[in-house]
């Protein structure tokens, strides 16, 4: 994901990051190295060296740092990226068990009722247009039960992923 522009806000002590045309905030306390009263933003901008992905923002007294658009949108609990991480997770334990599994690709394969490419593109963990629905039943085909767990946490929602074997 790529970000379009950032706009830095000293009075609010907050950064406004174009995403996606959704207009996100991400506030100076959440920074590594934090502007103060005397030593201000002078300059923040989405950052080609980093693939527009990023931004780099300098202080007054000359000190950068540079923001991941993943930063931004977990801390803004984007529904897009957590939906995506959440894909991630589960592949990346499809992964685990797989290579564990003493069933053959061709089994599973069959079992899941898809093609080998549609597969392979299944386990994937750069692939984020499949289903959850596919990732939970090709775990369950290597014998795994998933429990999701959401748990409130202080004012937030958190949600945790845990996968064990069945």
């Amino acid at each position: 994901m790529k970000i379009k522009k950032v706009f830095p806000n000293n009075r609010k002590k907050v950064f406004e990051v174009i995403v996606n045309g959704k207009s996100l905030l991400f506030p100076y306390a959440r920074l590594a190295v934090r502007p103060e009263a005397d030593n201000r933003v002078i300059k923040a901008f989405v950052d080609p060296e980093l693939g527009n992905e990023a931004f780099t923002y300098i202080l007054a007294r000359g000190q950068e740092d540079s923001v991941h658009v993943d930063q931004i949108l977990e801390y803004n609990r984007d529904p897009n990226y957590i939906r995506d991480l959440f894909i991630y997770k589960l592949t990346l334990e499809a992964q685990k068990y797989l290579a564990a599994s003493s069933l053959s690709r061709r089994e599973i394969i069959r079992r899941l009722g898809t093609s080998a490419s549609q597969f392979y593109r299944l386990l994937d963990q750069t692939n984020y247009r499949k289903s959850v629905s596919q990732l939970l039943a090709l775990l369950n085909i290597l014998d795994c039960e998933v429990n999701i767990v959401i748990q409130q946490k202080s004012s937030r929602v958190h949600s945790d992923i845990r996968v064990e074997v069945g």
